[in-house]
């Protein structure tokens, strides 16, 4: 204790002993039995809450074999494909050497041996049809702007596929199940631009389409005789309706929308020759519900049970034909189905604890592979029944010797005005109230599910509360709570938050001023509109790849950005300058009280540096406590170090701010 609050207290010792012998007090003073330490808390306040937070906070572990540092090494898959054609062959994405890489994976042996050696890591991929050949964006640290490359599965150097091509963003890259054609995604400032050309001579266009909206695709055929692109040239919103297009003549065949309010997640075509039968999911319902469209005879098919829930999206089909893969999420739980496409009848498979995500999907001998994982274990890849989804074997589980985590559960509370809210809440051992975490995803369009998340573990070792909330504009819950913020950016989303932090502390979960606010990307964009709009909740903020100002990201941003910017304010800044004034944290800068510290990344072209470095000039200027941490990477690290590094930055800055 400083020697100026001993004396303090001294003081106050003798000034209780004297209130005892006199019995001298007026109505509402000190109790004569009240103790200095008590009195001292009245007059200094802060003494109290620190030695709360101190009390419940365990000793700052920063030792190389601290267990949270033992969960971010943990290496975990992010996703695995086969090839279509040669099922010998497939494809890893993994942390396993330190950095989320490319990794050629050999069924049944399950070797994996390295692909990519990308200082920055690559963690998206593609594996040809035959398995000779993997794909990827190959940008600069991690920028997302470059071309796409092939490269040998037994190894050998990069091959540009379009050397003719400018620059270009892309997020999908695909070729037909029989890997006569390739089709990809080329973003610049014009627009999308779907290119499709031969597998065996990348120069031989056999189809181009360009458009200013914001596509996905292109899907193609078995053959490549039809391509589907989804854009949202139609809806006007973030929703994609579907367009087929003959690769032949270049001619629109169909389009499939179900009309205003409603969109198509695309799944993708039969892998059987000559089946021109197409998969996805419409929402027209206000949840999204399996079909199959064949475009060339514009037959649909729509596939309903009584046993689904939530959102049901499509995720493979089985090499006949006859079967698919349905995934459900409802209010963040997960399950999955089996269609049987002839009848349309569907069976819930009995899958073992945890949140599937996909994976190779139907492979032979009746067998399902997926990907499982939970808040307390890293992600795994599995083989399920494909008839009932008992499990049969781990393929590939890397994770050996991680410390057990603390699971979490679902909790619920209603927002400011009535709606109601999912979030996950984890406590550390003993009783309440803590220092409390509270999280948001990115996107917004996308939903934190029960997963892998060792960030999370860190903050619950130290004695912390952890709860992320699924926000509106959160997927999964409905096209109504999805599409509740669309040109009206971080106000409901603010107010979902400050209805979180509220609900901790009336249930004894936080302690009221020692709550922190986090996450990056859109999640990060909200501690940084929560900070400015609820000022008064928070003890400090910690953003990641945050958004700060709308206006200039959009200036900055790459196309694939812009398009689903547009979409979501219903126009650009130039259109909707009041609708991006309103949303940016910029504008909420003077009302900020608590520290803040930011993590963005020097080569990030989705939250592009500018517009942070003029919101930490803002709040510099007015006088406001901001650390901003700059990476040598993009949208985030792939980096297992760096992202520990980045963890014990937020550590340290956490236990400064509550006095601990």
């Amino acid at each position: 204790m400083p020697l100026f609050r001993m004396i303090i207290l001294e003081f106050l010792s003798c000034f209780a002993i004297l209130f005892a012998v006199t019995g001298r007090r007026r109505p509402g003073a000190l109790s004569i039995d009240t103790d200095p330490i008590s009195i001292y808390h009245l007059v200094f306040p802060d003494y109290h809450a620190g030695n709360e937070r101190r009390a419940l906070l365990k000793p700052l572990d920063l030792s190389d074999n601290a267990p949270w540092k033992r969960r971010f090494r943990a290496p975990s898959i992010a996703w695995s494909r086969l090839a279509a054609q040669n099922p010998t062959r497939g494809l890893v994405c993994s942390n396993k050497d330190g950095v989320y890489q490319l990794y050629a994976w050999r069924p049944p042996s399950n070797q994996l041996t390295p692909l990519t050696r990308d200082p920055a890591g690559v963690s998206r991929g593609h594996l040809s049809a035959d398995g000779e050949y993997v794909y990827y964006l190959r940008d600069q640290r991690g920028d997302e702007i470059g071309h796409y490359v092939r490269l040998p599965f037994t190894g050998g150097d990069p091959e540009d596929i379009s050397p003719d091509l400018p620059e270009y963003a892309s997020h999908h890259l695909s070729d037909s199940a029989s890997g006569l054609a390739l089709g990809f995604a080329a973003v610049d400032d014009d627009g999308f631009h779907f290119h499709v050309c031969a597998a065996s001579e990348l120069d031989r266009r056999l189809f181009s389409h360009s458009t200013g909206a914001l596509s996905q695709g292109p899907y193609l055929s078995h053959d490549a005789e039809i391509a589907v692109i989804a854009s949202t040239a139609k809806t006007g919103v973030a929703e994609y309706a579907l367009e087929a297009y003959d690769l032949k003549t270049d001619a629109l065949l169909a389009e499939l929308w179900d009309g205003a309010g409603s969109g198509i997640d695309p799944g993708g075509f039969s892998p059987r020759p000559g089946d021109m039968r197409f998969a996805g999911a419409s929402n027209r319902s206000g949840h999204h519900r399996p079909f199959i469209w064949n475009p060339l005879k514009e037959e649909r098919q729509d596939i309903q049970s009584d046993q689904f829930s939530g959102d049901v999206t499509v995720w493979d089909w089985s090499g006949e034909g006859g079967r698919l893969l349905l995934h459900q999420v409802d209010r963040a739980e997960h399950a999955l189905y089996v269609c049987d496409v002839a009848t349309s009848r569907v069976q819930r498979l009995d899958i073992p604890p945890g949140v599937p995500t996909r994976g190779p999907g139907f492979v032979a001998d009746g067998g399902l592979q997926v990907h499982i994982s939970d808040s307390s274990a890293p992600t795994r890849l599995v083989e399920l029944d494909a008839a009932t989804g008992a499990f049969r074997r781990n393929i590939i589980d890397l994770a050996t010797d991680v410390p057990v985590g603390i699971p979490w559960r679902s909790v619920s509370y209603d927002s400011a005005d009535g709606s109601p809210i999912q979030a996950w809440l984890a406590t550390p051992p003993g009783d309440g109230p803590f220092p409390a975490i509270v999280h948001t995803h990115g996107g917004p369009t996308a939903v934190q599910a029960n997963t892998w998340k060792p960030d999370a573990q860190a903050w619950l070792d130290h004695g912390f509360a952890f709860f992320s909330l699924n926000y509106r504009g959160s997927t999964t819950f409905g096209y109504d709570f999805q599409h509740a913020i669309d040109g009206n950016l971080g106000d409901l989303e603010a107010q979902d938050v400050a209805a979180g932090a509220r609900w901790l502390i009336e249930n004894g979960i936080a302690q009221p001023d020692a709550i922190l606010k986090t996450g990056a990307s859109y999640g990060g964009y909200l501690t940084l509109q929560a900070l400015g709009k609820c000022p008064d909740l928070w003890a400090g903020g910690m953003a990641i790849v945050a958004i700060a100002d709308w206006r200039l990201m959009y200036e900055d941003q790459a196309g694939t950005l812009r398009g689903y910017q547009r979409s979501i304010f219903g126009g650009s800044p130039a259109e909707k300058p009041e609708a991006h004034r309103r949303a940016s944290p910029i504008t909420y800068a003077e009302n900020i009280a608590a520290p803040l510290l930011v993590l963005q990344g020097e080569n990030d072209t989705r939250c592009p540096a500018r517009q942070m470095r003029v919101y930490e000039t803002k709040l510099k200027e007015l006088g406001k406590s901001i650390e901003l941490h700059w990476f040598d990477a993009g949208h985030g690290s792939l980096e297992t170090e760096q992202q520990i590094a980045h963890q014990e930055t937020m550590l340290r800055f956490a236990y400064r701010v509550l006095g601990a």
